[in-house]
């Protein structure tokens, strides 16, 4: 018996391997093999760190940088100074039209919903046609955010989405987790990237809702910070955030060297041109980064 059973147990891995290869031949050909090979470690961020400390220093301002990759191979996450709190000026937009466009691509919202402006919403900004009556789509409302950033617009939205409260609440349920973007309106450029990662993953509404954001944030009024750091061939959807010393940009880069990233940068130091150069150099120091790895 104990003879036999090996015969039998034989017999049927011959039998096995002779399936197996008979399986890969198709028409005649040998089905060639998936080839394999290991990612690797993720190359040293040494070579951007030091780069990065170059422009801090050369600029006196004071900066929070944070990279995620998302493809490539072992995608890794650097930041400098990240959970540093800086002013959040304008990119708590980044947020709200995130909100915006998941409870619209969930049917929740409509993009034709009329929203109407009241005094308490008035604050200088790219439009200077609101008054006691007017009344908006959402959609224009959002283009009006997105693409200009528009502060009143942005304040109707808010309202309409249940004030200050409802807004932080979705931020932080979306990886923003040291922010109060509304009100004393303060983020970090970790919480920034964590948002856009978080988005990039479909979990703030998936591919119904990018394709109504990424519109929104892309080509925009203010084109001279992260994008302006990368080639043409790129795509970058962002939100910048501007006030006083204040220059932050946070920004989904894509069909980048090495498939697409996440880079959020806040700074304080002198704002206007300088602030926007400084970001522009961060960001090609990142794109060179991913270049060479």
């Amino acid at each position: 018996m104990l003879k036999g059973g090996i015969l039998a147990i034989l017999a049927g891995a011959l039998f096995l391997f002779a399936g197996i290869w008979v399986g890969a031949v198709v028409a005649g050909h040998v089905r060639p093999a998936i080839p394999t090979s290991p990612t690797g470690p993720h190359p040293s961020f040494d070579p951007l760190q030091a780069d990065v400390e170059q422009l801090v220093q050369a600029s006196g301002a004071a900066v929070g940088v944070t990279l995620i990759e998302l493809g490539g191979p072992s995608p890794g996450t650097w930041s400098y100074d990240g959970d540093r709190s800086f002013v959040a000026a304008s990119t708590y937009k980044l947020p709200l039209l995130m909100m915006e466009a998941q409870n619209v691509a969930a049917s929740r919202w409509r993009s034709r919903d009329s929203l109407c402006y009241q005094d308490s919403d008035e604050e200088d900004g790219w439009f200077d046609d609101y008054q006691d009556g007017t009344c908006l789509t959402r959609g224009e409302l959002e283009m009006r955010v997105g693409l200009y950033s528009d502060n009143t617009a942005a304040h109707i939205l808010v309202r309409y989405a249940g004030g200050g409260a409802a807004l932080d609440s979705y931020a932080h349920a979306h990886g923003a987790r040291e922010s109060a973007f509304f009100v004393p309106n303060t983020t970090t450029a970790n919480d920034l990237a964590r948002l856009w990662a978080d988005e990039y993953a479909g979990r703030a509404g998936g591919r119904a809702a990018q394709q109504l954001l990424y519109p929104q944030l892309t080509h925009t009024a203010f084109e001279e910070g992260i994008p302006a750091g990368v080639p043409a061939t790129a795509a970058v959807v962002h939100k910048v955030g501007v006030v006083d010393a204040q220059v932050n940009d946070a920004a989904l880069v894509r069909n980048g060297p090495h498939g697409d990233y996440v880079l959020a940068i806040c700074t304080e130091a002198g704002g206007g041109e300088a602030g926007w150069t400084l970001l522009a150099d961060i960001s090609h120091a990142a794109w060179e980064y991913e270049s060479s790895r």
